[in-house]
């Protein structure tokens, strides 16, 4: 498939996920660090958001961390950086090495045309697909290789989450896109 195709394909957000310290002292942290906020009652964790890039993470007493609202994989490693840097400055002992990888891309594609979602019902295995469109008017359809969830509309944008790489997405939509082939 030729990279034309993938025309429309945008990545909404990535989500990351790892270690970064062996333990971290939540309370020292948030009032160290500006634009991190800590609210025990709300969430176990802190929440340290960075402008540039645009990224929130989600900071744990036990070295954990999320990573979202991340639109590049470049942003992924420069606020990384940036959210380490901070922490160390803070007093935490980071590990030299944060072991921190991606989880979930979630991309929005537009097919170009109506997806008429009850034949695809009808024609497609039903096992991998759940459509109630009185009460979410989207179809979900879920690809078991790669394991990719996609929600389609009949407006023809489709939603796909659940890849690790943007390979994994763009397999899911070749494997999505030869399936509809035969119904629209």
């Amino acid at each position: 498939m030729d990279d034309s195709r993938y025309e429309s394909l945008k990545v909404e957000n990535i989500v990351a996920s790892g270690v970064i310290a062996d333990s971290i002292d939540l309370g020292e942290v948030s009032k160290k660090i500006p634009n991190c906020e800590l609210n025990t009652k709300r969430f176990p964790g802190a929440v340290y958001r960075i402008e540039k890039p645009k990224i929130a993470s989600l900071i744990f007493s036990s070295g954990k961390v999320v990573l979202t609202g991340i639109r590049k994989k470049e942003d992924l490693y420069e606020g990384l950086s940036l959210i380490v840097q901070s922490l160390k400055e803070a007093g935490v002992d980071t590990f030299d090495e944060p072991k921190v990888g991606i989880t979930n891309i979630v991309c929005s594609y537009d097919i170009g045309r109506y997806i008429n979602l009850n034949k695809v019902v009808i024609t497609l295995n039903l096992e991998n697909i759940e459509y109630e469109p009185e009460q979410f008017p989207g179809l979900v359809y879920r690809i078991k290789d790669p394991k990719i969830v996609a929600l389609l509309f009949s407006s023809g944008k489709i939603i796909l989450t659940g890849g690790k790489t943007i390979e994994d997405i763009k397999r899911g939509l070749d494997f999505l896109e030869q399936k509809l082939e035969s119904i629209l």
